[in-house]
């Protein structure tokens, strides 16, 4: 996956939003499946502006920078869809922690035990804040809309993957510490 398809999704479910808002919403729910950092959400904006997949309007403020709002084109739904409907392979796995787990042995097991205690707690912080959208944005599940149920599995995705990363460290913490 694309940034492009990440922004574009956004921009659709939530509507016409301005880089800030963009990137707090990848800060607070997106995060946890895709990541991207202030500059590379602003480039990629001017990018799919520039194909034609998301069109901005000035906002004038006073005492401030004006601001963009960008919306996702018709052109740019088309593509989303299009992208959509292509079949999907899982991401590669690049994740440190793995790889100090690995060879975890040549260091004394207190490191890794704070290690692991810090990366259960920066998950479990990251699963208050889901379970905290799930709960005020999803508040009755039979009563959600088609389109509200996809961004429901969405923030499922995301909980359930802090929920086991909270669990394997547990796990490790638990068999560590016997030792």
């Amino acid at each position: 996956m694309a940034l492009a398809h990440a922004l574009l999704a956004s921009l659709l479910v939530d509507g016409a939003c301005s880089g800030y808002d963009l990137v707090k919403r990848f800060d607070e729910s997106i995060s946890c499946y895709w990541m991207a950092s202030h500059q590379q959400i602003y480039k990629e904006l001017r990018d799919l502006e520039k194909q034609g997949w998301v069109s901005s309007e000035t906002i004038a403020q006073t005492g401030r920078p004006n601001k963009n709002l960008y919306s996702i084109t018709a052109l740019g739904q088309e593509h989303l869809a299009h992208w959509i409907l292509t079949p999907s392979v899982p991401t590669v796995i690049r994740e440190d922690l793995m790889i100090k787990t690995l060879a975890g042995f040549l260091v004394p097991n207190l490191a890794m035990l704070d290690e692991l205690k810090r990366r259960r707690q920066i998950h479990l912080d990251k699963l208050a804040v889901l379970k905290e959208i799930e709960r005020q944005e999803f508040p009755q599940v039979a009563a959600l809309s088609r389109e509200q149920k996809f961004c429901y599995l969405s923030i499922r995705r995301g909980i359930r993957y802090e929920a086991d990363w909270v669990a394997w460290c547990e796990e490790a913490i638990a068999l560590l510490a016997e030792e």
